[in-house]
């Protein structure tokens, strides 16, 4: 069955959402091992720069699988 595109980005949006809460975690954790102090404003703010890219991507890589899969059952 065929994916349509807004259900391709419903994943996408999903997926990174979930990696950016994941992302925020991991540098609070990981920034002060190597002596980056930083407030959660900041964490936000460069989870923040990821996003767009991330979700670019993500869409961009669902949408290139979906076009091969519909490519191989022509």
């Amino acid at each position: 069955m065929k994916q349509s595109r807004l259900m391709s980005m419903v994943e996408a949006a999903t997926n990174v959402v979930v990696g950016y809460v994941l992302a925020i975690a991991t540098q609070i954790v990981v920034f002060p091992w190597f002596g980056i102090e930083t407030g959660l404003a900041e964490h936000l703010t460069i989870g923040l720069a990821f996003v767009g890219v991330s979700l670019v991507r993500s869409f961009a890589l669902r949408r290139l699988f979906e076009a091969l899969r519909m490519r191989g059952t022509k």
